[in-house]
């Protein structure tokens, strides 16, 4: 099949190198516009159009998929499917079905469940045991159309939503080239999706990823797990400034500690929450680079007893 693949960050890589060595023919990569990143705020390429460029496809960069010279060109591709994995930007209802096959969702989650733009981080903060991926056609609702295949991947008890992604965009690479192969036999037809088990999983902001101190030891390791590698965990300092947290480490036998209240020794750093402890492992101070909690703290000279946070 003629295919126009939309995708943008790093997590699509896979799916389109999948598609590349498939037996189908990959006319034309749709990715969001380049963007400002890093401290010099220079203009960079998104991932997907970085590897699409080296493998010598066009590349299409509207601003909007509704704008005018992208639809003349959607129209003159005339591609039998378009496969699409975390492209970035709503399909309008009036290309859905230019495509033969429809635009075709490599969407991280077994559906209904974690609908929308973070089902990897969701599904960590909510403490699941079990994620996986599910192709389904676009339409106009939000991750509601119906399904064509799916898989599960265990979520282990140390992810964190970079490692669950990373296995689950290798692993939903070969189920969207299967969901293509089937749809070029014949052989498949989509299942409406169940009006049980429906969750949504919103785009986490920075608020979203706030320690709150008083929560429980094993909520604090899941918000902070499902937050790395973005949009990144953190707690202020009684200065107010932020302190950037790598993924938190339980430590079941210390209760002792009240919720925020920092102890440092001389290997490790604690803090309490709203059942026992936690050990930090990297902080990032604000404005400064990653380093070893113990090492921050001796340089850091806080005072005894200080109490990371917020109490709310």
């Amino acid at each position: 099949m003629r295919l126009l693949f939309a995708g943008t960050p790093a997590a699509a890589v896979p799916s389109l190198e999948a598609l590349l060595a498939s037996r189908h023919e990959v006319v034309a990569v749709l990715t969001r516009p380049d963007a400002r990143s890093g401290r010099g705020r220079s203009s960079a390429p998104s991932e997907v159009k970085a590897r699409a460029l080296e493998a010598g496809l066009e590349v299409l960069t509207p601003q909007r998929p509704r704008d005018e010279d992208f639809q003349a060109r959607l129209a003159e591709l005339a591609v039998d499917a378009a496969p699409v994995v975390a492209y970035g930007a709503l399909i309008p209802p009036a290309l859905l079905d230019v495509p033969t096959h429809g635009w075709v969702n490599l969407h991280f989650s077994v559906l209904p469940a974690w609908r929308g733009a973070a089902p990897v981080q969701h599904a960590i903060i909510a403490g699941d045991e079990v994620s996986g991926a599910s192709t389904f056609r676009l339409e106009a609702g939000l991750d509601t159309g119906p399904v064509f295949g799916f898989l599960t991947e265990t979520i282990r008890a140390r992810d964190t939503a970079g490692d669950l992604l990373g296995r689950l965009a290798v692993a939903g690479a070969g189920l969207l080239v299967q969901t293509l192969d089937a749809l070029e036999e014949g052989i498949l037809s989509p299942v409406v999706q169940s009006t049980d088990g429906v969750s949504l999983a919103p785009k986490l902001e920075a608020e979203d990823a706030r320690v709150r101190w008083t929560h429980p030891a094993h909520a604090v390791d899941r918000l902070v797990r499902g937050c790395t590698p973005a949009p990144g965990a953190w707690t202020t300092l009684p200065d107010g400034s932020r302190l950037g947290l790598a993924p938190v480490v339980p430590v079941p036998d210390v209760t002792d500690l009240a919720p925020g209240k920092l102890r440092a020794g001389k290997k490790e750093v604690l803090v309490g929450t709203g059942g026992h402890a936690v050990r930090l492992t990297d902080v990032t101070p604000q404005g400064k680079r990653a380093m070893a909690a113990a090492d921050w703290v001796r340089g850091a000279r806080l005072d005894a007893g200080t109490v990371l946070g917020s109490a709310a």
